[in-house]
């Protein structure tokens, strides 16, 4: 169970940190004349957003992989493990073409509430498809990691993604956001397959 929690606590940390979760609702908020109360407010409502689809896509994996341990228990154990090293390598092949996000492609909306209905709507479209594989591998150990990993996972992402915002808010432009988002996706590749990697070998 410590490695993975200890490894959806690195995922969520890198989570928080790759850009396109965050800089586009920053860059709106600039371009709309936003106070950074109101952004720190629209980023918050969005991550939520995004956690809670996260979050719900993870406990059906997590109670799928439950009741089929139940009658598949010499395979269960080993899949979860190779769940998380295939999305890791998928990450890291993902990441390594450097498919970036684009704020100019940002649509301009008139109304306010539903530039932000939209922001939350494309967040809770968008789920950490990369720490679904924890909540399957937790199945095998009980509920107790998959609620830890929960709470890991909100409060990390949640509160990663309004320090980011709060940081950048002067400095927009001024740091190269596409390095770090190629080089954080590629350490949560490696943390996926090392996660995968070392439930395989202490099941």
């Amino acid at each position: 169970m410590f490695a993975l929690v200890s490894g959806s606590f690195l995922l969520s940390l890198l989570h928080a940190i790759i850009p396109n979760h965050w800089l586009p609702i920053l860059a709106i908020g600039r371009k709309e004349n936003w106070s950074l109360r109101e952004i720190l407010f629209v980023t918050a409502i969005a991550g939520l957003s995004h956690v809670a689809s996260t979050l719900l896509i993870g406990w059906l994996l997590f109670f799928f992989g439950w009741e089929a341990s139940k009658y598949l228990t010499t395979i269960v154990p080993f899949v979860a493990p190779v769940v998380l090293i295939t999305i890791g390598f998928v990450f890291i092949y993902r990441h390594h073409k450097h498919k970036h996000f684009h704020v100019a492609d940002q649509q301009h909306q008139n109304s306010k509430t539903k530039m932000i209905l939209t922001l939350a709507g494309a967040m809770f479209f968008s789920p950490c498809l990369e720490i679904e594989g924890f909540f399957l591998a937790a199945s095998t150990k009980g509920l107790l990691s998959a609620v830890i990993m929960s709470l890991v996972y909100f409060t990390v992402t949640l509160t990663g993604m309004v320090i980011w915002v709060r940081v950048a808010y002067h400095g927009l432009g001024k740091f190269n956001w596409h390095a770090l988002e190629h080089k954080a996706g590629i350490v949560t590749g490696v943390t996926l397959i090392i996660t995968g990697i070392i439930s395989y070998l202490v099941h």
